[in-house]
């Protein structure tokens, strides 16, 4: 959830309760009146105030949290763009002749997937490596698993796919 919106949320809620200490408060004003003989001497006019300060004290920090979040809360950012992660990723010149001696341990349909994952500079969707390959969604998996028992590729979910990082 947005920090804003649980900061109007917070805010509501401290609206609440303002609302329940100064029904609470005029309740208790009248039950005071009623059942005190002995005017603004009596006791129980100190525990009101006592109470309704208490309360009110805890519905400003309330407030003050809502307002934080609101004006000064850091909204997380959901990853979506493969861009995104390439850039917290940062992979060190990933071209094929850095990656030769690998590739002639491949088989021919591992090093077609090694290479898609290549020319993506190290970060691809396992979406678009079935689309780009013309394999087969089962195949491409199949392929990833190997790649990813010899450690060469990791997976991690991102929403409805995976994607496919380069680890050296």
């Amino acid at each position: 959830m947005k920090n804003r919106i649980v900061g109007f949320t917070i805010i509501g809620i401290a609206a609440l309760i303002g609302f329940i200490i100064l029904s609470f408060n005029r309740a208790m004003t009248k039950i005071i009146n009623t059942s005190c003989e002995h005017g603004p001497t009596c006791p129980m006019w100190g525990s009101i105030d006592f109470q309704t300060n208490l309360s009110i004290g805890i519905m400003v920090l309330v407030v003050i949290v809502g307002l934080y979040l609101i004006f000064f809360g850091k909204e997380e950012k959901i990853i979506t763009k493969v861009k995104t992660i390439k850039q917290q990723i940062e992979p060190k010149k990933i071209t094929k002749e850095n990656y030769q001696k690998i590739m002639s341990d491949l088989n021919d349909d591992e090093k077609l997937i090694f290479e898609k994952i290549l020319e993506a500079e190290g970060t691809i969707f396992q979406s678009d490596l079935v689309e780009q390959s013309k394999l087969a969604k089962v195949k491409v998996t199949r392929l990833l698993d190997k790649l990813e028992g010899k450690n060469l590729i990791e997976r991690k979910r991102r929403g409805m796919t995976n994607i496919v990082i380069l680890k050296h």
